[in-house]
């Protein structure tokens, strides 16, 4: 699918530095103790950034809907009739158009998780179901180990993803890996199982004292309350099992896998290049217990520069920074809450405009173990390095 990403090189800005919050080494540590605090950043935010519309909300889901349906109706319609090697160039213009409007329908069903989309959690919780569990997402269930993720970011022992290994735990294969070929291998496989895997079996997630993935009600990711939502996304995840199994039945499993099953893959790989990317710098720390409180976990992430793509997955890529330290406030209120707080986050602020591709490669070659410095008083604050 990434072979039609010919135009990469437009997805971030390269070496623009404009935004003077951008710094002159992109690369350079973020600070660690903020002299602000969670109070200050909401009082310099407008107060309307914090107003969620029902109607407006809805109106980007109708949108994107319709988008997705011009893509399906124009592959559906014409592909077949092109020539076979025009075919072949077609599916994948398909495949990542479709699957970058469908992304910004699993932003949506995010901010759901979020209590963004309307003042009304139910209304929340039941677009967000139907969204997630149509692009094969348990919704409740990861709508609540991604609230963890938000209360414990960048904390090595609480947080629930994208916890990195200190030196001594660095895995042999990934040391045999640590070479261009294997790091084309490492990055395919993350992009196309990450997503599936973890939440299959917690790959990557925080270490229980038993297996735990986000299928189980029982897994120790939950809380007792949650459980039976767990149930109830698994019930949805069944519901889209069975309808891509009347669907393969009435219209063939290449034309399933061609028209929804490729895109919604494309979807899980777009969701683990944003993440991976947010929350993988050699500017941003990880803390242990000793160290870690919130604030500074939230401050832990980097906003990134896609390019069209931004507006695309709803501005999901460069507000990310802002999502962290408030995550209810909409997709569409988020650039002007971003720019609001700036001023008070300064050189707390990061964005990377790396093109993508770029960015990918170097997340990993330089980043594959965390260690504190050696000459540090920080002995709790670790950051990345390179083999």
């Amino acid at each position: 699918m990434y072979a039609g990403y010919h135009i990469s090189n437009n997805m971030g800005a390269g070496g623009r530095m404009s935004d003077p919050s951008e710094g002159k080494n992109i690369l350079e540590r973020v600070p660690i103790d903020p002299p602000f605090t969670l109070s200050d950043l909401k009082k310099a935010i407008p107060a309307h950034c914090f107003e969620r519309s029902v109607i407006r909300s809805s109106y980007y889901v109708v949108h994107d809907l319709i988008v997705a349906y011009v893509f399906y109706f124009l592959a559906n319609t014409y592909i077949p009739l092109l020539p076979t090697p025009w075919a072949y160039l077609a599916w994948p213009v398909y495949w990542f158009c479709q699957a970058s409007i469908l992304t910004g329908l699993w932003v949506i069903g995010h901010e759901c998780g979020h209590h963004a989309f309307s003042d009304y959690q139910l209304i929340d919780d039941a677009v967000g179901f139907v969204l997630h569990s149509a692009l094969y997402t348990p919704y409740f269930s990861w709508k609540y180990s991604h609230r963890n993720h938000h209360a414990n970011t960048n904390s090595l022992d609480n947080d629930e993803v994208y916890i990195p290994k200190r030196k001594a735990k660095v895995a042999v294969y990934s040391k045999l890996l640590n070479n261009p070929p294997g790091r084309v291998f490492t990055l395919v496989f993350r992009l196309t199982l990450g997503f599936p895997l973890y939440l299959l079996t917690n790959i990557s997630g925080k270490k229980y004292g038993r297996f735990a993935n986000h299928f189980d009600p029982l897994s120790p990711i939950f809380t007792e309350r949650e459980r039976i939502q767990v149930v109830i996304s698994d019930i949805g995840i069944l519901a889209v099992l069975y309808a891509t199994k009347l669907l393969v039945e009435a219209k063939g499993a290449a034309w399933v896998t061609s028209m929804y099953l490729i895109p919604v893959l494309g979807v899980h790989m777009f969701f683990v290049l944003i993440t991976y990317l947010h929350h993988t710098h050699l500017s941003l720390p990880h803390y242990d217990s000793t160290e870690w409180n919130w604030i500074r976990g939230a401050l832990s992430t980097i906003d990134r520069d896609f390019g069209f793509l931004n507006r695309v997955f709803h501005d999901v890529t460069h507000t990310h920074v802002l999502h962290h330290l408030i995550s209810y406030i909409p997709h569409y209120h988020a650039k002007e809450a971003r720019d609001a707080i700036k001023p008070v986050l300064g050189e707390f602020y990061k964005i990377d405009r790396t093109p993508i591709f770029k960015a990918m490669w170097r997340e990993a070659k330089e980043c594959i173990y965390i260690e504190p410095d050696e000459d540090s008083e920080h002995k709790g604050t670790y950051w990345y390095h390179k083999m």
